[in-house]
């Protein structure tokens, strides 16, 4: 026997359709219908007919085994065995984050595949993972920005029970497990949510069309709808936390703000669970009002992408300024952000044309989450292209340095500690024709501001470039790859094993440049990083007398309060050894002398 309910206030009569046999269903308060089917139980297979219509997927099922546009399936969450009771996540502000992909991650593309690849994970020194979005998205393979059922992991990835064993055993083996959700818009295919109720307002227009109704007539519901999906994913499957995707795109007018009400039920069901989950917020109003606390004025989400921190750097090593990359270039752009997150914090934005942002003044760097790749920033380019296709590998261990030595939270992306030769690519697959031919065509139209040719840009509908985009393990143990890997290892291991690196007080954060030389060096209390960006050798002025050195590239020579640098390269200036931890794996030390 079971209950079946779902909101529908705008129908005249629902029912639930179980093995071909409609189920009146009765309704209730607030626009809820209600239904007991006895034949029904864990596994069986059932949709909604609203009105008499033809059956359609319940908006909130927990599993869609033949896509969105298939039956819903009953699944009991309380039916798996879990291990984790004992599992306490590291605090964000240590946390190495690496995002990744399910289904180009591994060849096999599966929650149950990613479980063969932990113990690399955590030889690499990651705490947590975090997973593109799982919801159910229209065809095979997909990002899963355009999920239209969000309860349901998606059925190419696995089944519920293969996610909650994947989850299971990260928790076994130390990793935390972060996912990322969408919910300022959905997916245009199979959806039908607007069958059933006010999901959405033509008050407000978005790039997706009409908004997510989160103000107006039955938004409560619309509310509840999204606020008990993020619930779900933390208390059924033991995520530890979740990113909140382009939050930006919110319109919400109402006195309790969508997000502070997200937070406010997180923070309860952390204090049930008793442990910390976290919410991460994507946005580009480079506003600190999202992760400060309620008490002044905030929403209190735990941590912000800040995109800005990779503008400036990868225009500054690509030499790239087309598109939103205008507002970027110089080192002083970088040495801002590593002093004060954002770049543009109430000052004039030359793409925008207007005055940007506000100053994160008081905030730690631990609420800001920093890259010098993600899947946006390497997806949305014409040809999905690294920054191994980018840089030069001097380069490359420049990037990697620079965001793992930061203030901030650091985050990889899959393959990028090794320099992955994968693209990765937007790829989709949708089964309506016309819908596939406006999502290639408008793929093309999108990167004309920056300069690139609509015949560069591979098909989203095609399987190859799903393919291409898949990673290539093998790579590991060739060059330059195993360079870079060792490199990526020897760099997290310093961060987890120096206090210094794990403090996000911005006020300790001091940093000195050079235009002209392209040079810049920053303290992070008794650390010291120096980059030379320039394509010679030349000496750079340092403060520290150190002991230890980490060096991208050897020929380095000290002197009395100066170092000389080969071009294109990067140091890291250790206290003495007694100031740091000397257990830190991987961690190779070079004796200096002064």
């Amino acid at each position: 026997m079971h209950t079946f309910e779902v909101w529908a206030p705008d129908a005249g009569s629902l029912a639930v359709i179980v093995a071909g046999a409609p189920h009146p269903m009765e309704k209730t308060e607030r626009g809820w219908w209600k239904g007991t089917v006895e034949s029904a139980e864990p596994g069986t297979d059932y949709a909604f007919a609203v009105d008499g219509g033809q059956p359609i997927p319940d908006p909130r099922s927990p599993w869609q085994p033949e896509g969105v546009n298939g039956p819903s399936r009953v699944v009991d969450h309380s039916a798996f065995k879990w291990s984790d009771d004992k599992w306490h996540p590291r605090p964000l502000s240590s946390a190495i984050i690496y995002e990744l992909h399910i289904g180009t991650f591994t060849e096999q593309g599966t929650f149950l595949a990613v479980i063969e690849k932990l113990d690399y994970l955590l030889d690499l020194g990651i705490t947590h993972l975090e997973i593109m979005p799982v919801n159910e998205f229209s065809g095979p393979w997909g990002w899963g920005y355009d999920g239209v059922d969000l309860y349901a992991p998606h059925h190419s990835y696995g089944t519920p029970d293969d996610l909650k064993t994947l989850i299971n055993a990260c928790h076994t083996k130390g990793l935390a497990v972060l996912l990322d959700v969408v919910y300022n818009h959905f997916g245009p295919a199979g959806n039908y949510l607007g069958k059933y109720g006010p999901y959405f307002t033509d008050k407000y227009k978005t790039p997706w069309g009409d908004a997510v109704n989160l103000d107006s007539k039955g938004s409560f519901e619309v509310r509840r709808f999204l606020s008990d999906n993020v619930l779900m994913w933390l208390r059924d499957y033991h995520f530890d936390g979740l990113r909140l995707d382009a939050v930006h795109a919110f319109v919400d007018h109402s006195a309790l703000h969508f997000l502070e009400q997200l937070a406010q039920e997180v923070e309860g069901l952390s204090s049930q669970v008793g442990k910390d989950l976290v919410l991460i917020a994507e946005s580009d109003l480079n506003d600190p009002r999202f992760v400060r606390s309620p008490e002044v004025g905030g929403y209190g989400i735990d941590a912000q992408w800040n995109d800005e921190f990779h503008h400036a750097l990868h225009s500054l090593l690509t030499g790239e300024v087309k598109g939103y990359y205008e507002d970027f270039g110089s080192i002083s752009h970088l040495a801002k952000s590593l002093r004060a997150a954002y770049v543009y914090d109430g000052n004039y934005s030359p793409h925008r044309d207007r005055l940007h942002g506000r100053p994160a003044t008081g905030l730690s760097g631990s609420r800001f989450v920093v890259f010098a790749q993600n899947h946006d920033q390497i997806g949305n380019r014409a040809q999905g292209d690294r920054l191994f296709h980018l840089l030069s590998v001097n380069r490359q261990k420049i990037a990697a340095a620079l965001v793992l030595t930061s203030p901030f939270v650091p985050m990889l992306f899959q393959g990028e500690e090794f320099a992955s030769s994968s693209p990765f690519q937007y790829f989709s697959q949708h089964e309506d024709k016309d819908l596939a031919s406006a999502v290639s065509e408008g793929r093309k139209n999108e990167f004309k501001v920056f300069g690139w040719k609509p015949e560069e840009v591979p098909d989203p509908q095609a399987r190859e470039t799903f393919e291409r985009s898949r990673l290539n393990w093998s790579e590991i143990s060739e060059e330059p790859h195993s360079t870079l890997l060792e490199w990526h290892k020897k760099l997290i291991a310093l961060r987890r094993s120096t206090s210094a690196l794990t403090d996000g007080r911005l006020d300790r954060v001091q940093v000195d440049f050079s235009e002209e030389g392209q040079w810049l060096r920053f303290e992070r209390g008794p650390v010291e990083v120096v980059v030379n960006l320039s394509s010679d050798r030349q000496s750079i002025p340092i403060r520290k007398k150190p002991q230890d050195v980490v060096a991208s590239e050897p020929g380095y020579q000290l002197r009395p309060g100066v170092i000389e640098l080969p071009a294109d390269s990067v140091v890291i200036l250790l206290p003495e050894p007694s100031q740091t931890n000397e257990q830190a794996p991987q961690l190779v030390r070079a004796q200096t002398s002064h």
